[in-house]
């Protein structure tokens, strides 16, 4: 399944992180002309990455 933005709103809690200048603008860039605010696109995408990382674990496990 290919990561797709969606506009989502959702119960949360804040929370601080760091990230490298160079992957804010990636991102940033990316989002260009999308209704997705900074957050959703990181949310989305953590969800995204949780997701695929369970099927490659579960891929492994049946190898």
């Amino acid at each position: 399944m290919a990561f797709q933005l969606r506009p989502d709103r959702k119960e949360t809690e804040t929370k601080t992180i760091r990230f490298p200048l160079e992957l804010i603008k990636m991102i940033e860039k990316s989002m260009v002309g999308k209704n997705v605010t900074f957050s959703a696109f990181v949310i989305q995408a953590c969800e995204y990455a949780l997701q695929n990382m369970e099927v490659n674990e579960k891929n492994k496990i049946k190898s």
